[in-house]
């Protein structure tokens, strides 16, 4: 594969690591970067200006920014830390009863798993993990398997927009749209999908919808947002009982001041979705989209192993699951960073194991190159 520039230069990163693990933790690019430190030091200039008087216009112009960037109101989205928060805000305020059941995948992120079971448990309710298999090839088949476990006991789906564990890009607009006609509450994971393809969440359907802005819209971390549709909101309470949760605040003022915390990095979103929206960004994007489609071809025909998925952009985009001999996991991605400099997550799921491979607009093909020679030399030892 030709080498092509990437956008390396834009980020903080070390030049002697391979860096393949943007989905874990995403970078921050230069520019955006600027503007965080740029509130901060506005911030200790003056504290008070910031988080007194000028708190509520700064927050919704931030909000009103990522409202129109995935598409939706700016009355439907309320600005949160992470997914993780999110998330823990949703499961702890729906009314759970007895015998109610959760339904979700076995793809899920496995802090969330935590989280619905401990929440179920205290309900005396069921989280229950569907088996998705894999390899898979038939969004209908994936789609139709799932609702195979719906009983009349489930309140509500919970899938991931794209796996964190297995990179595969579910099918959630049909999800939404069957789990509607059936009168089901879909509460969506959007992690790994908001920056890394296109999300509209009113053409979206999800009832609910959280995500991070840290990983692939290259925000500074502590940034993320939960959308919630009109007739859910009055149901959804924040994790941290603040100011805003007076009796007869609404969705926006319960979720608008969460105690003292730092907002510069919320308040540094335009930014990154500036940067982000930029043609050269862009162009690296569709870059790394096909160095993600050249790691999963060289990593499977080096093991003679097969591809979780199809090819294709129904199926994945700049991260990817390249499955590998079974091997010791932790071992392995440490020899990977120790002996090669190539930083990648290594995990076993459901007997497999798989180097999760995330490319951004900074990486180049060189950067697969070293993947590939580097995980031939690793797992014979592994």
């Amino acid at each position: 594969m030709p080498r092509r520039p990437s956008l390396r230069h834009e980020f903080l990163l070390d030049p002697a690591i391979v860096h393949l693990n943007h989905g874990g933790f995403g970078a921050v690019p230069r520019p955006v970067f600027d503007e965080y430190r740029g509130w901060q030091e506005q911030l200790e200039r003056h504290p008070s200006a910031l988080l007194s008087h000028g708190f509520d216009q700064a927050m919704d112009r931030a909000r009103e920014s990522l409202a129109d960037f995935v598409g939706c109101s700016p009355m439907d989205l309320a600005l949160v830390p992470n997914t993780t928060s999110g998330l823990n805000a949703v499961a702890r305020s729906l009314p759970l009863r007895a015998g109610d059941e959760i339904l979700a995948t076995n793809h899920e992120y496995e802090a969330m798993d935590i989280l619905w079971e401990q929440v179920c448990r205290m309900a005396g309710a069921r989280y229950r993990r569907h088996f998705l298999p894999v390899p898979v090839d038939d969004e209908d088949a994936l789609v139709e398997s799932l609702f195979t476990a719906v009983t009349p006991a489930t309140r509500a789906i919970f899938v991931s927009h794209i796996s964190s564990i297995t990179a595969i890009r579910l099918p959630v607009e049909k999800i939404c749209r069957r789990a509607r006609a059936m009168g089901l509450m879909t509460i969506i994971d959007g992690a790994h999908a908001v920056g890394q393809i296109e999300v509209n969440l009113d053409d979206l359907g999800a009832d609910i919808y959280t995500a991070s802005c840290h990983k692939w819209m290259c925000a500074p971390r502590g940034t993320g947002f939960l959308y919630v549709r009109a007739e859910h909101q009055e149901l959804i309470h924040p994790a941290l009982t603040s100011h805003g949760c007076r009796p007869g605040s609404d969705f926006l003022e319960r979720f608008r001041w969460q105690g003292t915390t730092d907002p510069c990095a919320l308040l540094s979103l335009p930014a990154a979705i500036a940067f982000i929206q930029d043609p050269r960004w862009r162009a690296g994007q569709r870059r790394s989209r096909e160095l993600a489609e050249h790691a999963r071809e060289s990593g499977c025909a080096l093991f003679g192993l097969r591809p979780l998925t199809p090819s294709g952009s129904n199926w994945y985009a700049q991260m990817v699951a390249v499955p590998v001999p079974f091997c010791d996991a932790i071992r392995v991605r440490q020899a990977l960073l120790r002996d090669h400099g190539v930083d990648v997550p290594v995990r076993i799921w459901e007997g497999i194991a798989v180097a999760r491979v995330s490319l951004q607009a900074y990486n180049d093909a060189d950067d697969v190159r070293r993947l590939i020679t580097a995980l031939a030399t690793a797992l014979p030892a592994a």
